[in-house]
């Protein structure tokens, strides 16, 4: 489980298409939160990490979301994404390691969590919300999507369910939602929570 937390490994995985969960498009529960915000919002510093092939990244941008970063430890991805959107902000395209980000040069508004969670070893999750917390501005928001469900094996995606979020998202963050999703993608329907907390 140890390679989850390597580069290489999802780069090899990027490389071979063996991303499995991956919808091949913006994930309709994110697309709906996005389309109800204000205007004002357009221009919050916000992160997509671990963002992977970046749906919700390039959503954001085609609506005017000036100020978006993406970041991803591996490359390919992120190159892909460069190449269909070739007018994004190359600074705002991060190869780095989401734990490894210095809250003195990031801070964000809101953060946007799509399958990240999922993909990190489970031992890191209490290590994930730590940071989440450091890199968001003063009562910055978390804002995303859980898996409310087990998985088999030892490799990603990694479920879980409400009562461990509940504890583990507690000690940093004022809960506001964290509910079954009412308009999940149809090959998740039933096996998502909504989230939206608040740092505290």
């Amino acid at each position: 489980m140890d390679n989850v937390n390597q580069a290489n490994f999802w780069q090899q995985r990027y490389e071979s298409d063996s991303i499995g969960w991956d919808m091949g498009e913006v994930s309709p529960p994110l697309k709906a939160y996005i389309d109800q915000l204000p205007n004002g919002a357009k221009h919050d510093a916000i992160l997509v990490p671990g963002a992977g092939n970046a749906y919700e990244v390039g959503y954001l941008y085609e609506q005017g979301f000036t100020n978006v970063t993406l970041v991803d430890f591996a490359p390919a991805p992120i190159t892909d994404f460069a190449k269909r959107y070739p007018d994004f902000p190359k600074d705002q395209l991060v190869c780095a390691d989401f734990f490894e980000l210095s809250p003195n040069q990031y801070k964000f508004d809101w953060i946007l969590e799509q399958t990240f969670f999922c993909a990190i070893n489970p031992q890191r999750r209490d290590e994930y919300v730590q940071q989440m917390a450091r890199l968001l501005k003063p009562k910055g928001k978390l804002v995303g999507l859980l898996f409310d469900r087990d998985f088999s094996g030892n490799q990603p995606p990694f479920g879980g369910h409400l009562e461990e979020y509940q504890q583990r998202f507690e000690t940093h963050f004022a809960i506001e939602i964290m509910q079954p999703c009412y308009n999940s993608h149809p090959a998740r329907q039933g096996s998502e929570l909504f989230i939206k907390l608040r740092a505290k």
